[in-house]
């Protein structure tokens, strides 16, 4: 009997209503005060009522955000450390009394829950930002999208009526139940998450190689949240990564599903966020990468490389090459490449990877 890892906190939580208890969230959110979430909040919703941040049921009131904020932990000392707020309009404050139900609805007007008011906060801020982000600068798009947000916090949990609807990669949105029931179907108990908001290069085909050779299979899981303007587009990577698998990795071995949550670019602190919810996913092993969920230079680095002296890819631990023997481009660079027509070295892509993103770069001029 193949016996995959706990979900984080010993529970998977599903927050989603069934049967005569979902009829009567629907009617009663019909006539409740609500509240248009953003894609933003609109992925946390999808993660917390499918369990993927599991124990979280709902939003964190104000002891457990500052807790998490200040200490990356949970109030009953489990650590998280990303917080998971809802934040409103300041003016909308009388609407959301203690104990006030609240609709929470799509863009298109359909109710996606309803949340209990347990109570609101004001928060910090620039204290969050620094805390979380380790800069206050607005340059920062995690901090940017914090201060763009209201400073008012309503707190309480969570019923789901449903998980948000897509147009695009529905058979790879699978929730943590599906994940680990496809694990256990091939027989997995040792699963490997890779995190990925890029289109997979040869040093992250290097990283899950080594990972499957002590691991029963990998989850290659890119998340396909809100990222950044300039990252590229979430229907380019697929078309990357099934290239990739279909051509270069063992297919027994590997499952594609897609994560999503919207980036917040918080570096070391949301590599153990996406490690949590890799973990509810299924997954007992986790890859962090070398500037993981990073942006611009906030955050160190630790990179592998093609070798030119060895001939493959090899890192700091494994070769004794010089700087001149080490190929590595950034994502920011290959993507400058590609604008400017140039196809990165078959030592950072492979080349049939390089097609989608040469193709995808003259359908966007």
């Amino acid at each position: 009997m193949t016996a995959l890892g706990q979900p984080y906190g010993g529970e998977l939580v599903s927050l989603l209503a069934e049967g005569d208890a979902l009829a009567e969230l629907e009617r009663e959110a019909a006539h409740l005060p609500s509240i248009t979430v953003d894609s933003r909040t609109r992925s946390d919703i999808e993660l917390l009522a499918n369990g993927g941040l599991s124990p979280l049921r709902g939003f964190m009131r104000e002891s457990e955000y500052r807790s998490v904020v200040d200490t990356l932990h949970l109030t009953n000392g489990l650590p998280w450390s990303l917080p998971v707020t809802l934040s409103v309009d300041e003016a909308r404050a009388p609407e959301f009394t203690t104990g006030a139900r609240v609709a929470l609805l799509d863009d298109d007007g359909s109710a996606l829950g309803v949340i209990t008011v347990e109570e609101t906060y004001r928060r910090d801020k620039q204290h969050e930002a620094t805390q979380v982000f380790r800069t206050d600068e607005d340059a920062h798009p995690g901090v940017h999208a914090l201060y763009e947000a209201g400073d008012l916090v309503v707190a309480g949990p969570l019923e789901a009526i449903k998980l948000p609807p897509y147009a695009r990669f529905n058979e790879y949105r699978l929730t943590p139940s599906e994940t680990r029931a496809e694990f256990a179907e091939r027989g997995w108990s040792t699963v490997v998450g890779f995190q990925t908001r890029n289109p997979i290069h040869r040093a992250h085909e290097y990283l899950i190689k080594c990972a499957l050779e002590s691991v029963d299979g990998a989850l290659i899981h890119p998340l396909v949240g809100d990222t950044k303007s300039d990252d590229i587009p979430a229907d380019v990577r697929i078309q990357c990564y099934e290239t990739l698998i279909a051509r270069y990795f063992v297919q027994e071995k590997v499952k594609l599903a897609v994560m999503p949550a919207a980036m917040r670019y918080a570096g070391p602190r949301e590599a153990i966020w996406h490690a949590i919810i890799r973990k509810n996913y299924g997954c007992t092993h986790f890859i962090v990468g070398r500037d993981h969920a990073g942006v611009g230079g906030y955050y160190g680095t630790e990179h592998a490389f093609w070798c030119t002296r060895s001939g493959a890819m090899a890192t700091t631990k494994t070769s004794p090459s010089s700087e001149d023997e080490r190929i590595f481009l950034s994502g920011t660079k290959v993507r400058e490449m590609l604008r400017r027509g140039e196809i990165p070295p078959v030592e950072f892509t492979r080349p049939e990877v390089a097609q989608v993103l040469i193709e995808s770069m003259r359908v966007a001029v």
